[in-house]
């Protein structure tokens, strides 16, 4: 099993049940150096999964008093793979550790 972070739409069932054909479990933890900005959707699936037209995008600032709450998810890596296909070409896919001191993957602006 592997860790992902959501700060955004991942945390919607409705996303979740599309895109893992479940519900995911997880704790809330924090990000800390980024801040949470927005990106406009333009594919028309992401769309119809999350219903929103902007998405959160979180950027590194390198300042540790810029913190992300989110919540850290446990998938596999074939869900890993179906998160992959969901965030669109604006994210790209980074590890990295959190406040808890647990690692994870989080998508960040590309």
């Amino acid at each position: 099993m592997q860790n992902l972070f959501s700060y955004g739409t991942l945390q919607k069932e409705q996303v979740q049940m599309e895109t893992f054909g479940r519900l995911l479990t997880g704790e809330k933890d924090t990000l800390l150096g980024y801040i949470l900005k927005m990106v406009e959707i333009t594919d028309p699936e992401v769309l119809r999964k999350s219903g929103q037209q902007f998405h959160p995008i979180i950027e590194p600032t390198g300042n540790l008093d810029d913190k992300v709450e989110g919540m850290l998810f446990e998938i596999s890596e074939t869900e890993t793979l179906n998160a992959d296909k969901y965030e669109v070409d604006d994210y790209k896919r980074i590890e990295v550790e959190f406040q808890s001191g647990k690692k994870g993957f989080i998508y960040v602006k590309k």
